[in-house]
């Protein structure tokens, strides 16, 4: 009994662990829930450390805690659009936009001229549909909304949608094609094989339950080989034949097509997807778009309007800091003049595919010649990026990679562990035993943070060496 005694009063207080975390930003009523469930694990534990270790135990709890909000990060990956960190980095152009209508009240349903309710969005709309060469686009929350709307709708009276096996893809997150299809109420009909399917595919498939024609973009992987896919023009011909809509997800959200020397593919746009005869199309705004996440229908007029009138589109529409972003995304792509030129361009994920390995050689020196007093091996070398976010699979972006090799006892793991709970997070990966952060993601404005977080990172490795090296020669 009184060992047990012994243990309980080493548990100090909630109150004292409060006090002892009075530096933490987290809010009090958080702290306060954090070091109750860490002291009552303490309390039930058959072991308790000293007062001290129990509160530097709660200290890290609520350390790590505080980084699992969403801030900031360093991409050192070399994937553009990475759809972990965030996707595309949006345009000051948008930040100002969603800014100046956050702080303020907007007309985001007020018609300015009459005085009265307006429509959300219009001129968004509008724009999108310039954009997309369609008759009329709208706006749902993402991708995977504008899809499952758009079945909704179409299959109310036919609930079968006829797609292709070689289509039933999966997505990030572990989300698959038919398990979103399915969310709508379709029935999936399925034709073709994995690797061919033809346009003659369709036909003994559709009857009387047909509700539309589904073609989705692989745009996370690509097939070689004895392949074959159904040409839009040739699905559209079938699907006009029968009066079937015919829709298209094309995914990536890719308006103009990509100029830059190493992407040797392309994404289909909104516009020729339409023109080549599809009814509508659904595509990201946060990938190729360069904007915040959406899910945009871009087709007829008929067809848009139908979907805006579904009791589902309000639960899916996006509010006005994602209209603002997407609005001034939207603009920036059609005031575009010159698309050959980097320097010139508004997007920052248009911006960053096309940098050329010269400027990040450039960049990269200069980072070398800063760190170049730290512990450790540092060197420029080769690398390739990748744009991401499932779009252009077989593009790979050549760039430079800024590589360290950490000196003992510091490991690869220990130093991308504390990289990531720098401040910026720093992420990057480890390829042949050597930390590497691929300048390609990195922007020049973040140089100097780079720098400054390395620098913290090294010198604590420093730091703890010499500690070591001192208890050492005390002890023995």
């Amino acid at each position: 009994m009184p060992e047990s005694s012994d243990h309980r009063r080493s548990i100090p207080s909630v109150e004292k662990v409060l006090q002892a975390l009075h530096s933490s930003t987290l809010p009090r009523p958080v702290l306060t829930k954090l070091a109750r469930e860490e002291l009552a694990r303490f309390r039930s534990s058959e072991s308790i450390p000293s007062a001290d270790d129990v509160i530097q135990t709660i200290r890290l709890r609520v350390d790590a805690f505080s980084r699992s909000k969403i801030r900031r990060v360093i991409n050192g990956t070399g994937v553009v659009l990475h759809t972990n960190l965030g996707r595309a980095p949006l345009s000051d152009r948008a930040v100002r936009a969603m800014v100046e209508n956050a702080v303020h009240y907007n007309n985001l349903e007020y018609d300015l001229e009459t005085g009265l309710r307006g429509g959300r969005a219009s001129y968004l709309e509008h724009n999108l549909a310039l954009l997309s060469g369609a008759e009329a686009a709208t706006v749902v929350n993402n991708c995977a909304a504008a899809l499952i709307l758009v079945l909704k709708h179409f299959t109310r009276s036919r609930p079968e949608v006829i797609v292709s096996r070689g289509e039933l893809v999966q997505i990030g997150g572990g989300f698959r094609i038919p398990e979103i299809l399915e969310a709508s109420g379709a029935r999936l009909r399925e034709v073709g094989t994995t690797n061919r399917t033809v346009a003659a595919d369709y036909v003994p498939a559709i009857n009387d339950a047909t509700g539309l024609i589904l073609r989705v973009h692989r745009g996370n992987f690509h097939m070689e080989g004895f392949v074959e896919s159904p040409h839009v023009a040739d699905l559209s011909k079938i699907a006009k034949q029968f009066h079937i809509p015919l829709v298209e997800d094309i995914g990536s959200g890719a308006v103009t097509n990509i100029h830059a020397a190493s992407v040797m593919e392309d994404e289909p746009t909104p516009a020729e997807v339409l023109g080549e005869g599809a009814d509508m199309v659904c595509f990201s705004g946060d990938k190729l778009l360069g904007g915040p996440q959406a899910g945009i229908i871009a087709g007829s007029r008929d067809a848009v309007s139908r979907l805006k009138q579904e009791p589902l589109y309000r639960a899916l529409r996006c509010d006005k800091l994602i209209l603002s972003a997407l609005q001034a995304t939207v603009d920036s792509h059609l005031e575009r003049t010159d698309q050959n030129d980097p320097s010139q361009e508004e997007l920052p994920v248009l911006r960053l595919i096309r940098t050329s390995v010269d400027e990040l050689n450039r960049r990269g020196v200069e980072l070398l010649e800063k760190l170049r007093d730290l512990p450790g091996e540092l060197h420029l070398g080769t690398a390739q990026s990748q744009v991401g976010g499932g779009t252009l699979p077989k593009t790979r972006l050549p760039s430079v990679a800024l590589g360290i090799c950490p000196r003992a006892p510091l490991t690869l793991e220990t130093l991308s562990l504390r990289l990531r709970q720098s401040d910026p997070a720093i992420v990057g990966y480890v390829e042949h035993n050597v930390f590497k952060i691929d300048l390609r993601t990195v922007f020049p404005s973040q140089d100097e943070d780079l720098v400054k977080s390395l620098r913290e990172t090294m010198a604590t490795d420093r730091a703890e060496r010499i500690s070591a090296k001192v208890q050492s020669k005390s002890g023995s």
